[in-house]
């Protein structure tokens, strides 16, 4: 597979350690001194190449992962609040058109400031609760992203409560803007994407059908991502074919056939 190449946002520092540690340079340079000479080229040409600046820009994504919610609580003459996670940490997604993605903790420290709202199914007209207003509370913690959301006065919240305390709706669900993942391609029966940063949290959400398969909109999201990955691969293995006259046949075959399923699909 191609060799590691320096992510947008990564420090020299932060890329070193990754390439120096990498299984696959140290299977191809044993010796550190050489793999240490080749993780810098990486860096060079990272620099050097034009087509650098003009990656696709990043996109909403929404997942909706089976993450309850803990808890309607109701203290004194206070009204009742919604209480649990929007998304756990280190937990493996189920199949996503052709890989599985987790969560790494920290994902949402860049933009716990944000202006987040909390709406019901994603519903724009149905707002629960904003952190601009202090009536949605967001807290990373070693599980993942906790929710507090103090709901308002109104019909659909007060349904909402309802469908909660009944047990009707206990899961949630949120939708944002990637800015750093990994990609582990090493099998590709078996990818896994891992998200590391996120660029913007746009809204979290109790929702009554979390559970996969998803809807065709969020499913599709997925696989665009995918997409896009795969045919950056392409691209960076057809230049390291040419450059270490090395052949990538079945990993190119395998690649391009996912990508044919993939573009139909969606």
């Amino acid at each position: 597979m191609p060799l590691p190449k320096p992510k947008d946002n990564e420090s020299k520092d932060d890329f070193l350690k990754r390439c120096m540690g990498d299984d696959l340079m140290n299977r191809e340079y044993p010796d550190k001194d050489q793999r240490y000479a080749i993780c810098n080229k990486q860096l060079e040409d990272k620099s050097k190449d034009p087509k650098s600046s003009k990656k696709k820009k990043p996109f909403m994504e929404a997942r909706s992962y089976p993450f309850e919610i803990s808890e309607v609580r109701a203290e004194g003459n206070e009204s009742p609040k919604i209480i649990g996670y929007a998304a756990v940490y280190n937990k493996l997604s189920e199949d996503l058109g052709g890989f599985r993605e987790k969560i790494q903790p920290g994902f949402f420290t860049k933009v716990l400031g944000d202006d987040v709202r909390a709406l019901f199914n994603h519903n724009e007209d149905k707002v629960l609760g904003r952190t601009k207003s202090g009536t949605l509370k967001l807290e990373e913690n070693s599980k993942g992203l906790k929710v507090e959301i103090s709901p308002p006065d109104t019909s659909y919240a007060k349904d909402l409560l309802n469908l909660i305390s009944r047990g009707d709706v206990d899961q949630m669900s949120f939708q944002w803007i990637t800015e750093q993942d990994e990609w582990d391609t090493s099998d590709l029966k078996n990818v896994v994407r891992t998200l590391v940063s996120a660029k913007e949290l746009l809204d979290i959400s109790p929702v009554t059908f979390p559970a996969y398969p998803q809807t065709h909109a969020q499913l599709r999201s997925a696989k665009q991502v995918y997409i896009n990955h795969l045919e950056e691969l392409l691209e960076d293995i057809s230049k390291e074919e040419e450059e270490r006259n090395k052949g990538w046949e079945d990993e190119i075959s395998l690649m391009e056939k996912q990508l044919t399923i993939l573009k139909k699909e969606i």
